[in-house]
């Protein structure tokens, strides 16, 4: 069974004991289980649900495992030719790790 969930405005399509990283959520503690209700699709072995535009009564429980997990550092580098114009911009990327406990639909 998996089902698709909108968290922090990104889908995600998520099974029961999978890990992912989702973009950093406040007040996120490790230990503590969040449920996200904008379930859009439920597949149960075959039959599929679609929301319009969300399944009522459907939700995704999450535990957070690691609060604050920083990304790779992405380099941006802005240059214009012939103007002695440059600039260059570090950027990390903030996730929170959590593990989907179950998916209630």
């Amino acid at each position: 069974m998996y089902a698709i969930v909108d968290i922090n405005g990104q889908q995600f399509k998520v099974e029961e004991g999978q890990k992912l990283f989702v973009n950093r959520l406040q007040d996120a503690e490790e230990g503590k289980t969040f449920e996200f209700d904008k379930v859009m699709l439920v597949d149960r072995e075959g039959n599929i649900t679609v929301g319009a535009p969300t399944i009522d009564g459907a939700k995704v429980v999450v535990e957070v495992l690691q609060p604050l997990v920083k990304g790779e550092k992405v380099i941006v580098f802005k240059m214009k030719r012939r103007k002695d114009s440059r600039k260059k911009n570090g950027h990390r990327q903030q996730y929170t790790q959590v593990k989907v406990k179950q998916v209630i639909a």
